[in-house]
């Protein structure tokens, strides 16, 4: 990945966090959130921009960077550029698990952990539908099955939540549409580790997810051992989707889209993809809660529903380009 493009990405994220800052259902002049940011000065803006907006902007970039490092990864291990948590199943595998551990009354260190093994075995499910179906890479099969795991995860969450009050049913609907607005330095602490670690998982195999993408033969021609290679990035992806889950809920199409315009902007090396996505997802996500909170102010959209916005045409673009 060239330094143009690093610096492209990251200039884009530096905008959207200022946007993220400047813009809500009370609008600050940009000079008054500098002067919150570098003083301390008690103040009104200091209240807004630390308190409300800063742990959004912050859980937002968390948020993204795992969901384009997940994203990028998935694609080049299964060789699909269609490939991505939201719909290969696994954030709905992961809402299971953080849902369970929720209702259980886990601590928060604990719900991403929890997340993870529903992610993980959601991915081993949509791998199994696709592997007895004889097309393990096809895009058409992979997408069929992680909505049908995706759905199953969605009974098995409504069904927990049957006998709750109505208030937290409520509360639960509205995460698992996506949102920032529960964003706590605690929670973001936690998440940010376990995408740090998933991260650099993926950033240390990212020589073995670079061979997968050749194929297997390929790769183990290469000196790959792909069984073990596959299975260590998707557990490493989907501990890194699962923690995105756990912080915002079901935030889809980051994973597909991001990746996709970083290789168009020249990324090339599965390392290079994976940062690029990193930074560009966690730009994408910042921006798309700033609109989700500016569109319709003061009322707030669900951030799944906007990210959906921008992915499905994304998607239906995509796909046709996999069946010619």
């Amino acid at each position: 990945m060239t330094p143009r493009l690093v610096a492209l990405l990251v200039l884009a994220l530096v905008i959207a966090v200022l946007a993220a800052l400047t813009f809500g259902s009370a609008s600050l002049p940009l000079a008054d959130v500098v002067r919150a940011l570098l003083t301390a000065a008690p103040s009104t803006a200091r209240s807004i921009v630390w308190e409300l907006r800063l742990p959004r902007a912050a859980l937002g970039i968390v948020v993204g960077a795992g969901l384009g490092m997940s994203g990028a990864a998935l694609q080049a291990t299964v060789r699909n550029p269609l490939a991505e948590p939201y719909l290969l199943g696994v954030s709905g595998g992961a809402a299971i698990g953080a849902v369970f551990a929720t209702v259980w009354g886990f601590g928060t260190a604990l719900v991403p952990l929890a997340a993870f093994g529903g992610a993980a075995v959601a991915v081993s499910l949509v791998l199994l539908v696709a592997r007895v179906a004889r097309a393990p890479h096809d895009a058409r099969v992979l997408v069929m099955a992680g909505v049908v795991v995706g759905a199953f995860a969605n009974a098995a969450i409504l069904l927990v939540l049957a006998g709750a009050p109505a208030e937290t049913v409520r509360g639960a609907l509205w995460w698992m549409m996506g949102s920032l607005a529960d964003a706590s330095w605690n929670g973001i602490g936690w998440s940010a580790l376990y995408v740090a670690l998933g991260g650099a998982v993926l950033l240390a195999t990212a020589r073995d997810i670079e061979l997968l993408a050749l194929g297997e033969d390929a790769a183990a021609a290469l000196g790959v051992h792909v069984e073990r290679a596959t299975r260590r990035a998707f557990l490493a992806a989907s501990l890194v989707a699962a923690v995105t889950v756990a912080g915002a809920g079901l935030v889809g199409f980051v994973g597909l889209v991001v990746p996709a315009i970083v290789r168009a902007l020249g990324a090339r090396s599965a390392r290079g993809v994976m940062i690029g996505a990193a930074i560009g997802g966690a730009a994408l996500v910042v921006g798309a809660d700033v609109a989700a909170r500016t569109l319709r102010a003061p009322h707030e959209l669900p951030l799944g529903a906007v990210t959906a916005l921008l992915g499905v045409p994304f998607f239906l673009v995509q796909l046709r380009r996999a069946r010619s």
